[in-house]
C-alpha cells in the first residue's frame, strides 16, 4: 500500500473526528427545552395528574379471535393467561417480525376456501 494514501485517510480521520467533537461540544452546552407532557422518570411511583385511567376493559369476541390468531384449536391449555390479560399491554396480540419468524401467520393473508365445482 503506498504511503501517502495512509496519510490522507489518517488526516481525514482526524478532521471527523474533530468535526463530531466539535458537535457533542455544542450539543451538551444547548439547553433542552422544557417538555409539555409529564415524563414518568421524575415520579415512576405515582401516575401523573390527569392521566388517562381505564375504567373497564371487555374482551370482546374479536379481541380474543385476534390474540389467538394462528392457535390451533382447541386452544392449549397454556393460553389460560389471556383470561386475565385485561388492558395490559402484550405483544402476543401483536404481528410479529415477517418473513421465517411469522410462526402465526399473521403477514400472510388468509386463505379462502377453494369452491368446489362440477358435482
Amino acid at each position: 500500500m503506498k504511503a501517502n494514501l495512509m496519510v490522507r485517510h489518517q488526516s481525514h480521520t482526524k478532521s471527523v473526528f474533530s468535526s463530531f467533537a466539535v458537535l457533542v461540544a455544542a450539543l451538551a452546552v444547548t439547553p433542552i427545552p422544557v417538555l409539555a407532557a409529564p415524563i414518568a422518570g421524575l415520579a415512576p411511583y405515582q401516575r401523573p395528574d390527569g392521566a388517562p385511567v381505564i375504567q373497564q376493559f371487555e374482551q370482546s369476541p374479536a379481541w380474543n379471535e385476534r390474540a389467538l390468531r394462528g392457535v390451533s384449536q382447541p386452544v392449549p391449555a397454556s393460553f389460560k393467561w389471556l383470561q386475565d390479560q385485561g388492558a395490559w399491554y402484550t405483544p402476543f396480540v401483536l404481528p410479529g417480525m415477517p418473513g421465517y419468524y411469522d410462526l402465526r401467520q399473521w403477514h400472510t393473508p388468509p386463505t379462502r376456501p377453494v369452491a368446489k365445482s362440477g358435482q
